[in-house]
């Protein structure tokens, strides 16, 4: 296949190129570089800095590279911000996604595969979340997950189109090697801060809430590695060529791991020490959620290769003991 993959200069976009090549596959990158790096596209990948927004350019990447199937990565994934500036997240996730779209069936490509989010469920989901659970997002992230979910699935029954769409829970690690791995700015993720303070970058961190009904009080999260996403995208590829194909998946390991167990596991992965402080909860934090991804792992033939969070761990660190200021095109 030769892939299209938007949003591949950033975090899970990144690890899939390298995972389509792998698979024998043919990537194509196109990036804004608004929030991706250049330096994480591999030699000789061919690249297009363009924005979605463009449609003109994209119809015109999509003909010229003759692309069989496209994954969209390209979204911005900051909740907070999110409810602060819900226009900024519906115009980069949703009406740029729409336009992506239009520009397919103008060029005459019908593959999809969509990165989705948990975030879809909402609150009221108690875990292990299944794929059959209703979509309650509460931030405007997470709505604008659901929003593309619903219209892909009218897409598939309107226009023949076949999509595949994977809701992860929390992506973690790099590649092995170290070659690539995540930087974000800011950075809001629990291991990346982690491993920061560990390598004395920040002072302390935050621990918010130890009173939730969990083994030590504080939240439980599915953390599952990013290598591990990206070739359940690709198992996905046979799946599609039936038109009309509307496929999701949940992808987790199914074993969360608590906010001290994070901690725990970055001081013995690192050898260095994590302070932190307690903080007072987070507006809508829940005490618990993982994936239910019996369904991948039945229909796809998926099953993380990093079942642990240390082995998890151990790949994150490498990648930002290598490079403490991230990649080096900021």
């Amino acid at each position: 296949m030769k892939v299209l993959v938007v949003g591949g200069a950033g975090y899970i976009g990144s690890h899939c190129v390298r995972q389509l090549q792998a698979a024998g596959h043919t990537p194509v990158v196109l990036d804004n570089l608004v929030k991706g790096h250049k330096d994480s596209i591999p030699s000789g990948v061919t690249f297009y800095e363009t924005d979605l927004a463009d449609s003109a350019q994209v119809i015109d990447i999509l003909k010229k590279e003759e692309i069989d199937i496209v994954m969209h990565f390209a979204a911005f994934i900051e909740v907070g911000e999110s409810m602060q500036d819900p226009l900024k997240h519906y115009d980069n996730n949703v009406a740029k996604t729409v336009s992506l779209l239009k520009s397919m069936r103008e060029a005459g490509v019908n593959k999809f595969v969509f990165s989705s989010s948990c975030t879809v469920l909402g609150e009221e989901a108690a875990p292990p979340f299944t794929e059959a659970m209703p979509l309650r997002p509460i931030s405007a992230y997470g709505q604008t997950k659901a929003d593309v979910e619903v219209i892909l699935d009218y897409c598939c029954k309107a226009y023949g189109m076949s999509a595949a769409i994977f809701r992860y829970f929390n992506a973690s690690g790099a590649a092995v090697g170290g070659m690539i791995g995540e930087d974000h700015s800011p950075e809001t993720h629990l291991i990346p801060i982690a491993i920061q303070v560990a390598l004395g970058q920040r002072e302390k961190m935050k621990v918010f809430g130890n009173d939730y009904p969990t083994p030590d009080g504080t939240c439980l999260r599915d953390y599952v590695h990013v290598d591990d996403l990206s070739r359940a995208h690709i198992a996905a590829f046979p799946k599609l060529e039936e038109e009309g194909t509307y496929l999701r998946y949940n992808l987790g390991t199914g074993t969360p791991a608590s906010v001290l167990e994070i901690i725990k596991t970055v001081e013995e992965v690192s050898g260095c020490p994590v302070p932190y402080d307690l903080a007072p909860k987070r507006d809508g934090d829940v005490p618990s959620a993982y994936a239910d991804s019996i369904k991948a792992k039945t229909e796809l033939g998926w099953d993380p290769q990093y079942p642990t969070i240390k082995s998890i761990i151990e790949t994150a660190w490498k990648w930002h003991q290598s490079h403490p200021n991230g990649y080096d095109d900021k």
